[in-house]
């Protein structure tokens, strides 16, 4: 038994509040225990220099800790002018997440940018950032279509969800609080689509290396977890 009291294959307890921003098209507060992350999408008429005249739309994603999230004070990347090489990662991969299941043509030369700002963390705050981000875009491109931006229904192509699974003491754990992360052996990160298609695969081990089998065995654990945040999320959008 985790000190949290949970099975080894449990997720912390989950919940997803929507609408709770009364300017963003989309936006959605979600929870995976103690770790809380406000998302949000907005639209923006222009699009990267690159794709501009594609007739092509694009996903783009912020992400920030709040400095209080923590246990200490966490310095504000504002104040240094930078932001840090994990910030960077961690919304280069909540971007490539969505657009993955995302018709990019459908929304013209249109931007939507997903801000997932970290209330409270206590681990896993990417994948519940990439979870809850679903959640605030389905949101907005809804808006979009009541307001007659969008041209079809279909622009959503899945469900996505994320989670996080590591090797604790031997043991595959779903779910990795901090505790449980910051004494993993192996630590991983899935992201999944709702027919069990893998969009990423983050994974890493920290003190030995980790076998075959036990790689396995985290990505049986992903699958039913990312079931089961999906099911919350066809929930949530009823």
């Amino acid at each position: 038994m985790r000190v949290s009291q949970r099975a080894a294959n449990e997720m912390r307890r989950v919940s997803f509040e929507r609408n709770i921003i009364k300017h963003a098209e989309g936006s959605c507060l979600i929870k995976f225990g103690d770790t809380h992350i406000l998302c949000t999408a907005s639209i923006e008429d222009r699009v990267p220099v690159w794709i501009r005249h594609s007739g092509k739309g694009w996903i783009t994603a912020e992400y920030s800790m709040l400095p209080r999230s923590t246990k200490e004070r966490t310095r504000r990347e504002a104040s240094t002018g930078k932001q840090n090489g994990r910030t960077l990662e961690i919304q280069r991969l909540i971007a490539r997440s969505l657009r993955s299941v995302v018709n990019l043509q459908e929304l013209g030369e249109r931007k939507i940018i997903l801000d997932c700002d970290v209330l409270q963390a206590d681990g896993g705050t990417r994948t519940a950032s990439i979870t809850g981000a679903w959640v605030a875009l389905y949101d907005c491109l809804s808006y979009m279509q009541t307001k007659k931006l969008l041209t079809r229904k279909k622009v959503l192509k899945h469900h996505i969800a994320a989670v996080s699974c590591g090797i604790v003491n031997g043991l595959p754990l779903l779910d990795l609080d901090y505790e449980e992360d910051s004494s993993a052996q192996t630590d991983a990160n899935f992201v999944m689509t709702d027919d069990e298609g893998i969009i990423e695969i983050q994974g890493s081990a920290e003190k030995k290396p980790f076998s075959q089998e036990e790689l396995t065995s985290l990505i049986s654990l992903a699958s039913r977890g990312i079931s089961h945040l999906i099911a919350m999320q066809k929930l949530a959008i009823l």
